[in-house]
């Protein structure tokens, strides 16, 4: 049994050290962000210091990168949690989409922000920074609410929302 585990810890070790090579790419773009939601919308200096803390790493092609993400498989699945908040919104990337994908983003952060959910559990256990206190989350959400209020003002509601196509009650 020894020596079972003796052989099993050395394939471990072998495994891991092989891993270290495997590195996936990161993200990081230049400094012009031509899409940037900043690029349309006006970012108060204290939001922009909560995104830049709490929403950034996950939400926009620019990642600070800790120590740790060097440290396989810890980088992969960091890469992994980037990959998915890009796609569930991407600040950098904000103004090449949609109007209603825009409107309805920040819905999602009025609601995600104010039910606690976003910045996820998983990020503010590495980045204490990243717990956003009542404040900030009122400021956060004051600000996506006043995109949302620029949007209506600017266009029919037809094109931010869906039409709601549910049937109507039974009386």
């Amino acid at each position: 049994m020894g020596k079972v585990l003796k052989t099993l810890g050395w394939i471990l070790l072998v495994g891991f050290i092989i891993l270290q090579f495997f590195r996936p790419a990161k993200n990081v773009q230049a400094s012009a962000q031509p899409y940037h939601i900043s690029t349309r919308f006006s970012i108060p200096a204290d939001v922009t210091t909560i995104l830049e803390k709490a929403c950034y790493d996950c939400h926009s092609n620019n990642t600070r990168y800790p120590w740790y993400y060097n440290i396989q498989p810890v980088g992969i699945w960091m890469n992994n949690h980037v990959i998915e908040g890009k796609n569930g919104l991407n600040f950098s990337e904000y103004t090449n989409r949609r109007l209603r994908y825009q409107y309805h983003k920040m819905e999602e952060v009025v609601e995600l922000v104010n039910e606690g959910e976003m910045p996820l559990d998983s990020y503010t256990w590495t980045h204490g920074d990243a717990r956003l206190k009542p404040e900030e989350k009122t400021k956060l959400v004051n600000w996506a609410e006043s995109i949302m209020d620029t949007l209506e003002a600017q266009y029919p509601i037809d094109s931010l929302k869906r039409p709601n196509t549910s049937p109507p009650a039974a009386k």
